[in-house]
């Protein structure tokens, strides 16, 4: 198990959790129905990339 050497000072702490709380997280706009979603994530109605990759109720019937 790993132990560390030294205590990290509050300093320090706060300077290695700076890029934890990110003011506006990152949005993409699905180029096929023009959608808002999370970069890298499926948009509300199951596109990715373009490309139906989620089937949801409505599709099956």
């Amino acid at each position: 198990m790993a132990v560390q050497q030294n205590k990290k000072s509050p300093s320090k702490r706060g300077m290695h959790r700076a890029h934890d709380f990110l003011s506006a997280p990152p949005i993409a706009v699905e180029t096929s129905t023009g959608e808002i979603h999370l970069r890298h994530h499926i948009s509300p109605n199951g596109f990715y990339r373009g490309k139906k990759v989620v089937k949801s109720k409505s599709d099956e019937s």
